[in-house]
């Protein structure tokens, strides 16, 4: 899925791309790909297809809830909830889930997290930046107004624990 704002603009067919263009003449058609047999695979690449599709069956949602809650965590944890959507950061990296939809990063997947509050309302937004400029937001229904400040030092608490920003990372070069 592709994270575009803006207008759809189809690139242009004319003067605007090529030089040499005539209004009324049409060019040659551009070259379109061939539909092929797909290339067989290699023996090393099966294999790793088979191991990949084999771990993604074995582990169901609720076995890695089951494995995550297993594991002991030292240090500070963050986590908010809703009727909808849950958002959990703690040592392992920061899990958000919006019904039966999930998905989990780990630290050194993260390029920023960022956190917003509603004007009016009672949405706290906690958006997930990614190094390769993808975003990943999701919205938590607060009880009340006053829990976005505790939210936000609780996760602020866990940013500074476990996080590393590039500036960190250069200090200790």
């Amino acid at each position: 899925m592709e994270q575009r704002i803006g207008p759809s603009i189809q690139p242009l067919q004319g003067a605007a791309a090529d030089p040499a263009f005539v209004p009324g003449i049409t060019g040659p058609r551009p070259d379109e790909p061939e539909e092929s047999a797909p290339a067989p695979e290699s023996e090393p690449e099966k294999a790793v297809a088979e191991e990949e599709t084999a771990v993604a069956v074995a582990e169901t949602p609720e076995e890695a809830v089951a494995e995550a809650e297993e594991l002991p965590v030292d240090g500070p944890v963050f986590e908010a909830a809703d009727r909808r959507a849950r958002i959990v950061a703690d040592a392992r990296g920061v899990r958000l889930s919006l019904d039966e939809e999930a998905c989990e990063f780990r630290w050194d997947e993260i390029g920023a997290v960022e956190t917003a509050t509603a004007r009016f309302g009672r949405r706290f937004t906690v958006t997930v930046h990614t190094p390769d400029r993808r975003w990943y937001p999701i919205e938590i229904e607060a009880p009340a107004r006053a829990r976005f400040k505790e939210w936000e030092s609780q996760l602020d608490a866990v940013l500074d624990a476990y996080f590393e920003d590039g500036e960190s990372a250069g200090e200790d070069a």
